[in-house]
């Protein structure tokens, strides 16, 4: 346990880990119209775990109020789906994201009840894994590439340049959709990692039953 921690807090040990295997390119679907939602409707719906992240174009003036969501990933085991928000993709969402009997898991999703509400839309069975990692010894919040790296012996690249890109762009970069596929397909990993290994802390795993038993 001991060796974990110390690889966890050597960032340059963490960057000589093997590289993530992210999707590739054919299973990563950018979605911008109703259209596109209907083909990919019942596969969704039937998900009963999904991961989950949403990015917004960064603000730089002082006072300057986030329009976001301008993306919303959500990923199954072999596909992630990155949706430009706009009202369609937001109204073919709204039942997913709120719906109790669909658990969505991710990282740092703090603030995004509260920016989803902005968006008339209520997150349910929403469940934020940086809390998730007490059975390892990690009582502070852990971060997405953090958790790749010791669940999975692997570094997750995280350039902050991506992140901070413009995400309300189209099309988006072939390094966007790279950046925004990882997060929620990772995410989901991670969460599947520790349920079947029974090493989710015990308010997460109320969550999930509670989801499945509504």
């Amino acid at each position: 346990m001991s060796e974990a921690v110390a690889l966890l807090d050597n960032k340059a040990s963490i960057q000589q880990l093997p590289p993530f295997e992210n999707l590739n390119q054919q299973n990563i679907v950018v979605i911008e119209n109703i259209e596109q939602c209907k083909t990919i409707e019942e596969e969704l719906k039937a998900a009963i775990f999904l991961g989950f992240d949403s990015e917004s174009k960064p603000t730089f003036r002082v006072g300057e109020v986030s329009t976001g969501p301008h993306l919303i990933q959500l990923a199954t085991e072999h596909k992630a789906y990155l949706f430009h928000v706009n009202s369609s993709t937001l109204k073919f969402l709204q039942p997913i994201l709120s719906n109790p009997k669909q658990l969505k898991v991710g990282f740092g999703l703090k603030n995004d009840k509260h920016i989803f509400h902005k968006k008339g839309i209520e997150l349910e069975s929403c469940v934020d894994l940086a809390k998730g990692f007490s059975h390892f010894g990690f009582k502070q919040q852990m971060g997405l590439q953090k958790a790749v790296a010791l669940l999975f012996g692997q570094y997750l690249a995280k350039s902050k340049k991506v992140g901070t890109s413009n995400w309300a762009r189209k099309p988006l970069t072939p390094q966007q959709i790279s950046y925004a596929a990882a997060d929620a397909y990772a995410a989901l990993l991670v969460f599947e990692a520790l349920r079947k290994q029974s090493l989710l802390p015990s308010h997460i795993s109320q969550t999930i039953q509670t989801a499945l038993q509504a």
